[in-house]
């Protein structure tokens, strides 16, 4: 997920749903001393980690 382009969109539900996972009690996957869940994901935003993939449709 490294240098991939995503729209502000695109970001904002991958931090947003990352965070949810994390508030829920899903595994952190970076070392933090942050307990904000959407601090955690934004940190995994910026270091790409966050294991979710997105899918477009093709431009018509």
């Amino acid at each position: 997920m490294k240098g991939e382009k995503y729209t502000r969109f695109e970001r904002a539900r991958i931090v947003g749903a990352r965070a949810l996972q994390i508030f829920m009690g899903a595994p952190v996957l970076i070392r933090t001393d942050s307990i904000d869940p959407l601090e955690i994901a934004l940190e995994e935003m910026r270091l790409g980690v966050i294991p979710i993939t997105v899918k477009r449709d093709r431009k018509r």
